[in-house]
């Protein structure tokens, strides 16, 4: 059996300057590998709502995902490194734990913040689930 050459790097996407500093990073690594980049953005269906119909909620978070998803794509398209897009929906660490072991991931390069500090210290912080559960290795890019 032919084992494949190059990485498989999962990189989940916000929109953040944090997650834009991943991608960035991601892209470079990619590109000496001769990789590809799976780019992930999870709807997260765990935030209470009191303002808005949670339908019409989802549907506006869906709707950020694919403009955050289509940017990120084509940073790597013009830094010339090949991705896939994925949409997911769920807890965020959860997910992306998940995709990585059914995707076969060798790497997962994340941002180092998402949350404030007062939600990080409840809810514990999305890079720190990837580093302790993920099946690969986590790079967390300050």
């Amino acid at each position: 059996m032919k084992r494949s050459l190059y990485l498989k790097i999962l990189v989940p996407v916000d929109g953040s300057k944090y997650a834009n500093k991943a991608l960035a990073h991601a892209c470079e690594l990619a590109k000496s590998q001769k990789s590809v980049l799976l780019l992930v953005y999870v709807v997260d269906k765990s935030t209470p709502l009191n303002f808005l119909d949670r339908k019409e909620y989802l549907s506006i978070l869906r709707n950020y995902g694919n403009k955050v998803l289509k940017k990120a794509s084509d940073v790597a398209n013009q830094k010339g490194v090949s991705s896939k897009q994925v949409i997911l929906e769920g807890n965020v660490a959860k997910e992306l734990i998940k995709i990585a072991k059914n995707q076969k991931c060798n790497l997962i390069i994340v941002g180092n913040k998402g949350l404030g500090a007062a939600a990080r210290f409840l809810l514990g912080s999305t890079s720190t689930k990837l580093a302790a559960d993920s099946p690969c290795s986590v790079l967390i890019v300050k």
